[in-house]
């Protein structure tokens, strides 16, 4: 089965993609195939195997950014279809389409599960100078998730006011654009020194997650390899 649409990917415009503004970003439908997309949902890890990660203190006065989290990795007991999914992403078509639209063909990336409960949310921040942006893979549907509860990520919009070590709430940005997060869509931004953005909190029953899969592209540099190497950078999450 295939997961990724290939010819999905080599249509869109790295132009396009760098001239948004505030900064670099797409908020594509159907970068899966719906068979793919279909697998992929019914088959998401199990809440109970992911990593509760809630109450960890942020830089810069930031609120914490709460939620299960589960690092991808290949012994993890996952369904083949999230390995057959992952060998898509390491294969030279997805990354041809990061290199096009990042411009570099010199980075490496992490994966991971984000899973998101009632009452959290993810404040307003820049992802940090190591990495050269993400690409976010949303996994509920329309039947499992009322976009009323909210959970799509925002672009910030600062106006080039804020530095990258602050905490501005939500209401302090100039302009605030909502992703679609629900279905076959997914999000990949640059990271740059305005690429604020975030996740207001969520309000949904309690027996419902907001639930994403994240590529986290890292810049490749031999500082950063020895850091990798010897376990020194965090997990992206």
């Amino acid at each position: 089965m295939a997961y990724l649409d290939v010819d999905r990917l080599q249509s869109i415009d790295p132009a396009s993609f760098r001239s948004q503004t505030p900064y670099p970003w797409i908020n594509p439908a159907a970068l899966l195939t719906d068979a793919g997309y279909r697998r992929l949902v019914a088959t998401m890890p199990d809440v109970s195997v992911l990593n509760p990660v809630f109450g960890v203190k942020r830089s810069h006065g930031q609120a914490s950014h709460d939620r299960y989290a589960l690092e991808y990795d290949d012994s993890l007991p996952v369904d083949d279809a999230w390995r057959e999914f992952v060998a898509e992403l390491r294969g030279p078509a997805y990354r041809n389409f990061l290199a096009r639209m990042l411009g570099t063909e010199a980075f490496d990336f992490n994966l991971h599960w984000h899973y998101t409960p009632n009452g959290c949310s993810v404040s307003a921040h820049c992802d940090s100078t190591r990495k050269l942006g993400s690409h976010i893979f949303y996994f509920n549907t329309e039947d499992d998730w009322n976009p009323a509860w909210g959970g799509e990520t925002l672009v910030l919009d600062d106006g080039g006011r804020f530095d990258t070590k602050s905490a501005p709430a939500f209401e302090d940005f100039d302009r605030v654009i909502s992703s679609r997060a629900t279905g076959n869509y997914s999000l990949l931004f640059a990271r740059t020194d305005r690429s604020w953005h975030g996740v207001r909190e969520i309000s949904c029953p309690k027996d419902k997650l907001r639930k994403v899969f994240i590529v986290v592209i890292n810049r490749r540099s031999p500082v950063v390899w020895v850091r990798r190497k010897l376990g020194l950078l965090p997990k992206g999450y």
